[in-house]
């Protein structure tokens, strides 16, 4: 076997005992080498040196069967922590993340839609100093921060590619906040991020094929196939928001006519409900579409129904059992689940699938894309992915 194989095998073995243990301690060695068909020699160096390294715990020995003893293992929660951070284009959540995917502390912060990367950078690294001395954290006891942003990011190297929503191209993200914050940085994008979490901590939990799909500034899609994100060949898998459905539709905020955003996404429908009379926000088109005005009821049934196109679309495509439907459209207006669900289930998916997958809502909600950046750190500083 070639030194790479033997590598990738190591850090896999490594991470499916670290998950084990983190999911179903207190658990044995000799459970988990029943589970996972390792030697017991592999799994008792494994546990070694995650314990060296402060992660795992030993319980005192207790009785197992006739006169038997076994040491129980679990994970050190607050041993380790990591910093979630989600940016958009007018605001950065930021959260304190544990071992076990749980937010310690958060906070919110607003930003302008232009605001350039130096000064949004400045101020992520000012609100993380600022949030661990206001908890009383030990700035030690965090070993990286990730970041989830919409757009397309090489999760390699750190750089900021492509975002419409932020206005940045080929920005070094990762590079920049280490300087100046001295931890390591983890960024991707942020539905990839969200659909790690709902895959660990979430609606996919036990999921073997889910997409996630994204609605609210944007429209996008995060794929789980057989629990790994399905990345492409340059991180861009699930950019469904910049597909075209009309070429002579409207113009997109990337440059192109027609994209499937320009339907749904909040600017969009703020766009046009503007073209009728001033609508400041969501909630105010929503109210309108409440008090029975026809023009808001068409434009929001009409971004519903192309939804449910979204979801037979992926359907047809991947063929998940599960489909998560995520942001800030479903997470403030909750009602448009159902709504969804009764078009996808009635209308507009192609029959010979219906039924053969689930629609669910995000558990984690928008809590998620800090959850799952918070653990995209720590599997990076683990080197389990």
């Amino acid at each position: 076997m070639k030194k790479h194989d033997q590598d990738f095998m190591k850090r896999q073995n490594r991470l499916t005992v670290f998950e084990i243990i983190k999911n179903q301690a207190p658990i044995s060695r000799a459970a988990i080498a029943k589970q996972t068909g390792m030697s017991a020699t592999t799994v008792s160096r494994i546990v070694g040196e995650l314990a060296d390294q402060g992660y795992i715990l030993e319980s005192d020995q207790v009785s197992v069967g006739l006169g038997r003893k076994s040491t129980l293992l679990g994970i050190a929660d607050t041993s380790v922590l990591s910093v979630g951070v989600e940016l958009d284009s007018h605001q950065m959540n930021i959260g304190i993340v544990d071992i076990q995917g749980n937010i310690v502390c958060s906070s919110k912060y607003t930003r302008t839609s232009d605001e350039k990367p130096d000064v949004t950078l400045m101020r992520i690294s000012e609100a993380i100093h600022d949030l661990m001395e206001q908890h009383g954290i030990d700035k030690t006891r965090a070993l990286g921060i990730g970041m989830g942003l919409p757009g397309i990011v090489n999760n390699q190297t750190g750089i900021v590619v492509f975002s419409v929503q932020l206005g940045w191209k080929n920005v070094q993200l990762a590079e920049r906040l280490k300087e100046l914050t001295g931890y390591e940085v983890a960024v991707d994008n942020e539905l990839k991020v969200k659909a790690l979490a709902e895959h660990l901590k979430g609606a996919a939990i036990g999921s073997r094929r889910t997409a996630l799909l994204g609605f609210g500034n944007g429209v996008g899609s995060a794929l789980i196939l057989e629990g790994e994100i399905y990345r492409g060949e340059t991180n861009s898998a699930g950019e469904i928001g910049h597909t075209t459905i009309d070429p002579s539709g409207m113009m997109c905020e990337c440059g192109k006519a027609g994209c499937l955003q320009t339907y749904i996404n909040i600017s969009s429908l703020l766009s046009e409900a503007n073209k009728i009379r001033p609508i400041a926000t969501i909630e105010e088109l929503f109210a309108a579409r409440q008090a029975g005005e026809g023009w808001a009821k068409y434009l929001i049934e009409r971004a519903l129904q192309y939804i449910a196109i979204t979801v037979n679309n992926v359907v047809c495509m991947y063929n998940p059992d599960s489909v998560i439907l995520s942001g800030e459209l479903v997470d403030k207006f909750p009602a448009i689940y159902e709504e969804v669900e009764e078009l996808c289930t009635k209308e507009i998916v192609w029959e010979p699938l219906r039924g053969s997958f689930r629609i669910f809502r995000s558990e984690l909600n928008e809590r998620g894309v800090m959850i799952g950046s918070g653990l995209l750190s720590q599997m990076r500083f683990f080197k389990l992915d």
